[in-house]
Order: C-alpha cells, then sequence, then structure tokens
C-alpha cells in the first residue's frame, strides 16, 4: 500500500477494525495486515497499538482476536469455542467437535463458557431455534426455571429445567 498522508492509513485501519468487530468477527493483527498489504505484521501491530494507546480500541491481553471498542463500563470480548451441535429434541449423543470460536462480551470467566449449535425446534417458543448459537456456562447445577443444556450419561439436550418436589424434569418450550 504505497505512502500516505501521516494519519489515513492509522484512520483506515481504526475503520477496518471497528466494521469487523461490529460484524462479530475481531481481526488478528496478520488480517490487519493483509488487509492493508502491509510487509509485516510489526506494520499492522504498531498501528493497533498506536489505535490502543490513543483510546480509540481496546485490548484483551493474551487473545489473539482481543481487539474491542472502548465503552462505558461495557464487559470485555473473549473468544468462545463453538464446540458443536446440541439437540434441541431428544437425548442424542454428545460429541464434542471444535468448529471455532466466537467472540462474546461477558465479565465470566472464559474458561467456563464454550457455545453450541442447536439442532431441533424444541426450544422455538423461548427463542432458540434450529441452527441457533447458545452461549453455556459449565456449572454443577441449575435452578429450577432456567434453560440447560443437560448432560445424561453420554447424551445431551437443551431444555427448560423444572425441580418439582426434588424430581428433575426437563421441558421443551414448544406447545407443538
Amino acid at each position: 500500500m504505497g505512502r500516505t498522508p501521516a494519519g489515513q492509513t492509522r484512520e483506515k485501519v481504526f475503520r477496518f477494525v471497528r466494521d469487523r468487530l461490529a460484524a462479530g468477527q475481531p481481526p488478528t493483527v496478520r488480517e490487519v495486515m493483509e488487509a492493508f498489504d502491509f510487509r509485516s505484521p510489526q506494520t499492522a501491530r504498531e498501528h493497533l497499538e498506536a489505535l490502543v494507546e490513543e483510546g480509540r480500541l481496546g485490548k484483551e491481553p493474551g487473545i489473539a482476536r482481543g481487539f474491542r471498542l472502548p465503552g462505558r463500563g461495557e464487559p470485555p470480548t473473549v473468544m468462545v469455542p463453538l464446540l458443536g451441535r446440541v439437540p434441541a429434541g431428544p437425548l442424542d449423543t454428545a460429541v464434542e467437535d471444535l468448529e471455532g470460536h466466537l467472540p462474546v462480551q461477558t465479565r465470566r470467566s472464559p474458561g467456563d463458557l464454550f457455545s453450541l449449535r442447536a439442532r431441533g425446534d424444541s426450544m422455538k417458543d423461548a427463542g432458540i431455534f434450529d441452527g441457533d448459537v447458545v452461549i453455556v456456562r459449565r456449572q454443577p447445577r441449575a435452578d429450577s426455571g432456567e434453560i440447560i443444556v443437560a448432560l445424561v450419561g453420554d447424551e445431551a439436550t437443551v431444555k427448560r429445567l423444572r425441580i418439582k418436589r426434588g424430581r428433575i424434569e426437563l421441558h421443551p418450550e414448544n406447545d407443538a
């Protein structure tokens, strides 16, 4: 990309990163390098670090896609693994199959979170449709009324948990 007047390239880098963040796809340093035909990742890194120093971008340390737009009290963006599919229907074998990572804004520890793609329509009345991604917090127990991903032996499903007189029930959210 040849020489441009001072500040113009940095402004273009900022707009590129901002647009990628708005689309839910925070870029890596290498992706910025490639988008602007920089000869080395160091050039992209220098622009990004300058934007962080100016306060125009935030950066989560140790995360390749850790750039974020600063905001008033906004939680940081963390990368959550997408670990495959979960049936929103009858129990089915739970298989972990890493498909990638998704940026999620949260104050929770990223180690407690993972995501799954819902398969089926038994939760459509709760707003979880076939193909939707659900963010899950790994925890040993849940309260009655919460939507959970239940692991029963080697099988899993997403349902609403109901506890009645000490008895656990998994309920669909689909009148059909």
